[in-house]
């Protein structure tokens, strides 16, 4: 396997594993901001998709980082609740 088809594998994986963080994801706080930081993910999500349909899956990959670690951070100040999936791998 090249190195082309290893990054388009593991952004497929990443973009999954966030839409599915997404569909269950619980949002503990009502603050506006929480909101816009939720918002601001969901783009970045958008934006993996986008760079993937195009052939980019650098710029995907950077879009799913990012994407990743707003909701993350959400989830260590205790303002979202939810699991990454135990198969995720890397």
């Amino acid at each position: 396997m090249n190195s082309t088809t290893e990054l388009k594998n593991l952004v497929s994986k990443y973009i999954a594993n966030v839409e599915q963080v997404f569909e269950k994801l619980q949002v503990l706080s009502s603050q506006t901001e929480v909101s816009e930081v939720l918002d601001c993910a969901k783009r970045y999500l958008d934006d993996a998709k986008f760079f993937m349909n195009k052939g980019n899956f650098k710029h995907a990959l950077i879009a799913i980082v990012y994407c990743e670690g707003l909701i993350d951070a959400l989830r260590m100040l205790k303002l979202a609740a939810f699991s990454w999936y135990s198969d995720r791998t890397t």
